[in-house]
């Protein structure tokens, strides 16, 4: 049987709560893209994330609308770091009760003006 999207994406915001990046539900195909382009693969992705752990954990990530279709999901947020606060559209595509891709909408002006830092 499989899992349902709502629980994949709510696991999702729940490891980075946590800061256990290392058991994102992530399909090993996954490709993340953002205004910073596109990672291509599930290691890629948390190696990056490895490199820069100062810049991705320890966020607040609050949700406020979420949309659940079949094999896809919609989530707006608002992150927020202590230099920084960003709002954030992500759709969600799933495979195999895992996040098989993320499409990332989100101004990265604040990031570019001394935001996070964040320069990938």
């Amino acid at each position: 049987m499989l899992k349902d999207n709502k629980f994949i994406v709510n696991q999702w915001f729940r490891v980075w709560e946590i800061g256990n990046y290392i058991d994102l539900p992530l399909h090993e195909s996954f490709k993340h893209h953002s205004p910073y382009g596109v990672v291509d693969g599930k290691q890629t992705y948390l190696d990056l994330i490895s490199e820069s752990e100062h810049l991705f954990l320890g966020n607040r990530l609050t949700v406020h609308d979420e949309i659940f279709g079949d094999t896809s999901a919609c989530v707006r947020y608002t992150m927020e770091s202590a230099v920084a606060t960003m709002e954030v559209s992500e759709w969600f595509y799933f495979q195999d009760d895992l996040i098989k891709e993320i499409i990332a909408y989100y101004d990265k002006s604040d990031e570019l003006l001394g935001g996070r830092g964040l320069d990938i």
